[in-house]
This record gives C-alpha cells, sequence and structure tokens, in this order.
C-alpha cells in the first residue's frame, strides 16, 4: 500500500485545488445530510481535507472515522480540538469493527484505492440491513474533461492529469462505471446526483462578474446533471 503521507500536502491549505476543494467539499457533505437528517452512528472513510468531518459530526450520535495518513489526523485535531468522534489510523483496506452503522461515507475514496471492489465488498459487514452507503467520485466525463479532450489536452477521457497523479488519484469513474462497480458488488443505487457543473477552466471563471454567485449556481444546477459534473454522487443500499 501507498504511503499516504507522501501526498498528504495536497490536503493542507494552499494545495493547487485549494479554491475548488472548499466549494466542493463544503457542498457535497450537506447533500448527504439532507438525506438522511439526523442517525446514531456514521463511519466515515478519510479525513482528506478536514471539510466534511465536522459537518457529519453535528448530524450523528456517534461519528468513526478511518484514515491512514498520521500527518492528516495530527493537522485536523491541531485545528479540531473540539472534535467529538473517534479516530482511527487504519488504512480502509484492513480496518475492522464489530459495528454496524447507519451511514457509510466514501467521500472521493474510491479513485484513490488500489482494488474499489474490494473495498466495497468489505464494507457492506459494517452496514446496518436499512442503512445507505454514499460514494462520491471524480467524474471521468465531466463538461470541462470533455472539452478538455476535444481540446487535445486528454488523450482519453479516462486519462489522469498531472492533478490526479499529485492527489495519488489511481482511475477515473463515470456514472455508468460507478452505478455497475456498487451494482456488481451487492448494492442497489437508490439515488444520484452531480457535483458542482465546471463549464470552463477556474481561471477563466475568476475574471468573470459575480464570482463566489456563479459558483453557486454551478453548483445548485449541476445536481440534475450528473453526467456532465465534475463531480458523482449515489446513495446505495444492500441488495
Amino acid at each position: 500500500m501507498v504511503n499516504l503521507d507522501s501526498v498528504a500536502s495536497e490536503y493542507f491549505p494552499g494545495g493547487n485545488t485549494a479554491i475548488e476543494n472548499n466549494l466542493i467539499l463544503n457542498w457535497y457533505p450537506n447533500r448527504i445530510i439532507a438525506r438522511f437528517g439526523h442517525v446514531a452512528s456514521l463511519l466515515e472513510l478519510g479525513l482528506g481535507h478536514g471539510y466534511t468531518t465536522p459537518l457529519f459530526n453535528q448530524v450523528c450520535d456517534r461519528l468513526v472515522v478511518v484514515e491512514g495518513s498520521q500527518s492528516v489526523i495530527d493537522y485536523f485535531v491541531k485545528n479540531h480540538p473540539d472534535f467529538s468522534g473517534e479516530l482511527v489510523f487504519d488504512y480502509f483496506e484492513t480496518f475492522d469493527t464489530s459495528e454496524r452503522f447507519d451511514v457509510i461515507v466514501m467521500g472521493f475514496i474510491l479513485e484513490h484505492v488500489d482494488d474499489p471492489g474490494i473495498l466495497l465488498d468489505r464494507y457492506k459487514k459494517f452496514l446496518k440491513p436499512e442503512g445507505r452507503l454514499y460514494v462520491s467520485v471524480p467524474n471521468a466525463k465531466s463538461l470541462n474533461r470533455r472539452l478538455g479532450l476535444e481540446l487535445g489536452k486528454l488523450d482519453d477521457i479516462y486519462s489522469l492529469n498531472e492533478n490526479d497523479l499529485a492527489l495519488g488519484h489511481k482511475r477515473q469513474f463515470c456514472r455508468d462505471t460507478l452505478k455497475q462497480l456498487l451494482v456488481s458488488h451487492g448494492y442497489r443505487v437508490t439515488h444520484e446526483e452531480g457535483i458542482y457543473l465546471k463549464p470552463l477552466p477556474l481561471n477563466v471563471l475568476q475574471t468573470l462578474p459575480d464570482f463566489e454567485a456563479n459558483l453557486q449556481a454551478m453548483l445548485r444546477v449541476g445536481v440534475e446533471f450528473p453526467d456532465l459534473c465534475v463531480g458523482l454522487l449515489m446513495e446505495a443500499a444492500l441488495q
């Protein structure tokens, strides 16, 4: 397994994608929360940039977060001294527990791991029979990537670019391949939506009047157009 501390710097402030990370990672957790409201228990895979965990901590009685980078854990604890959940230093592939959770969140995780199917199989046993799994991933067929392919900036729609490699991404998903993966590993998709409909590169969007208002509009509009959005969000239940 990869030493996750080797890519941890991209998850601290000032990373190349900080503006859009802030935007997306404050958006999609609230979309998930709107689906379930408040639950007794929630398991989240990964602290990442640290945006999502405090949001989930407010809407469950017990939050467990599995994180494979000690430096990311240390940074999060330093900046969230009042965090009341449980942080577990472990790889997703080796984490084990006798608990069963109402909600499991795999937020921008499956593009990083060696074998997403093994992970999906493993975490079925941690989900209550009526529980829900929430998966979000980058979308290979987003509008901005489709334009990049047409302009010759990508040689294939599923190619990994420099930013993907810096973030430790190992693959690209589209709406069809993500749904097929979930179904083939014992889940049924109960809801899906898009995250952030981005028509132009960020440096171009920043030149437009009302930049922040445009970003929020692109988040709201994108919900109904997952095939074209930067990210995909799916809710799944056990078959």
